[in-house]
């Protein structure tokens, strides 16, 4: 993993990107974590990191945007219990949760994807799979499914009752 991308933070609240020699907001920072970036942020004067922080402060920048981050009874229970539990929950459960879910959700869009080219792909493929094959055979060889034994087999569910010797033959009139 590349270095992080350092910042500084100045007492006037701005935050300087020390490797591209620029001031920059914390919606450029929301930016560039977004594509990939990690970011480290130190104190100009201390050297005390704050990258928690403002890191904090981005997410609650964005959920006043939209009115709300959490819901009430959740930030009810953080006040009721103190940052302590909050803390060891983050630091325990939620970030592996997050990650399993963004892992889920990844090779779900994926097989996703894989399905919607199949079926896509199914109007074109249909008839060769269905050339001179009756359409239980056919589906039976599409899914790659063994073929059903004879007397299962559709065309045979009513056999001529003359191949059959224990059948009575009625004497043709």
């Amino acid at each position: 993993m590349p270095d992080p991308l350092v910042l500084k933070k100045y007492s006037n609240r701005r935050l300087y990107d020390t490797r591209n020699s620029r001031y920059v907001t914390l919606e450029d920072v929301s930016t560039m974590i977004r594509s990939g970036e990690q970011v480290q942020i130190h104190d100009a004067t201390t050297g005390e990191d704050v990258t928690a922080f403002i890191l904090t402060q981005i997410v609650l920048e964005a959920a006043k945007r939209r009115n709300s981050l959490l819901p009430e009874s959740v930030l009810h229970l953080i006040i009721r219990y103190g940052d302590n539990a909050l803390g060891e929950f983050f630091e325990k459960y939620f970030q592996k949760t997050l990650q399993n879910y963004l892992e889920t959700k990844k090779a779900f869009d994926q097989q996703f994807g894989k399905w919607l080219d199949m079926g896509m792909e199914m109007p074109r493929r249909m008839p060769e799979m269905m050339s001179g094959v009756s359409t239980i055979e056919g589906m039976i060889k599409m899914f790659g499914l063994p073929k059903p034994p004879a007397s299962k087999r559709p065309d045979s569910e009513h056999p001529d009752p003359s191949d059959n010797p224990d059948s009575e033959q009625k004497p043709k009139a």
